[in-house]
């Protein structure tokens, strides 16, 4: 199909319009110190999220104009909101708020590049990828056109599927229904745009949807890398990228030695390039910088 096909009625999002809330909401009380630091141990001892002193005004301006949409006087109410047991919900609001990062489509080439050569290399037969971290989807879907390539020129079996989970509910969401800005696409070749996406017109101008034949690889869930993991392996390659960040290092340590469980022996993890390698137990081999080898036992 075309790279213009028309989206059925029922695919295209809703045109939604948002209101500018940033001026009003630095008018609001300033976050105080000792409240910053009870969210920053109730994200702690919840989630495994640390911020640090100097996160303060980052976590004052995401969390701002959530305030002022609720009607509350200062973040100490919206405190006792997200800490109590009926929360309505607000804490995870308040997670896809403090962890929303920049994500686009074949980000760091250089991991898809290395994937390609280890496949083309084994030439497997089934192939089973986790997306741990996959926030909207761009890393899932963008590794779901590279399967789908390497399927095509016979370097892999057609037995092939990809997990993406991620603690937030409201990216999940959006990663189902996988419709992008095109900007996100930007990285994407027009060769695989018009494979495997559709672009949007009329009211859905400026957006793309991953095509059905994609998606049906890709499935998404909901889960917290910071507690025991249910068996959901094994997987023989796992993509952990840029959300480490979020972690202190006995936290980082912890959440790669949880995931690599998971992996096969032989298999590959893939870290954010600027993460480095992160003190672990599980022995590692360096393939390239963010890109690694579970060493068999």
């Amino acid at each position: 199909p075309s790279t213009s096909t028309r989206w059925p009625t029922c695919a295209r999002p809703r045109r939604r319009r948002w209101r500018h809330e940033g001026h009003d909401a630095q008018a609001m009380t300033a976050l105080h110190d000792n409240t910053f630091r009870a969210i920053a141990e109730l994200m702690h001892t919840s989630i495994g999220l640390s911020f640090a002193a100097h996160k303060k005004p980052l976590v004052a301006s995401r969390l701002a104009p959530r305030l002022q949409r609720l009607g509350f006087d200062g973040f100490e109410d919206y405190l006792a909101l997200i800490a109590g047991n009926d929360d309505q919900g607000e804490f995870q609001v308040a997670v896809d708020l403090l962890t929303t990062n920049e994500t686009y489509f074949f980000r760091e080439p250089a991991h898809y590049e290395l994937l390609e050569q280890e496949l083309a290399r084994k030439r497997p037969a089934s192939l089973r990828v986790w997306s741990a971290a996959s926030s909207f989807g761009d890393e899932a879907y963008s590794t779901a056109m590279l399967l789908a390539d390497l399927q095509t020129q016979g370097r892999i079996g057609d037995d092939w599927s990809i997990l993406g989970t991620d603690i937030s509910d409201r990216v999940l969401r959006s990663a189902s229904q996988a419709i992008y800005p095109q900007e996100r696409l930007r990285n994407v070749s027009p060769e695989r745009l018009k494979r495997y996406c559709w672009r949007g017109e009329g009211e859905a101008e400026g957006l793309s949807q991953i095509q059905p034949k994609l998606r049906e690889h890709v499935r998404f869930g909901q889960l917290n890398l910071c507690v025991p993991i249910d068996d959901i392996g094994p997987f023989d390659v796992v993509f952990l990228r840029n959300v480490l960040i979020y972690f202190d290092p006995p936290t980082k340590a912890e959440v790669v030695d949880r995931v690599l469980t998971q992996l096969r022996p032989d298999g590959i993890l893939f870290l954010g390039t600027a993460e480095g390698r992160v003190p672990c137990r599980t022995p590692l081999k360096v393939l390239a910088p963010g890109a690694f080898r579970k060493v068999a036992g």
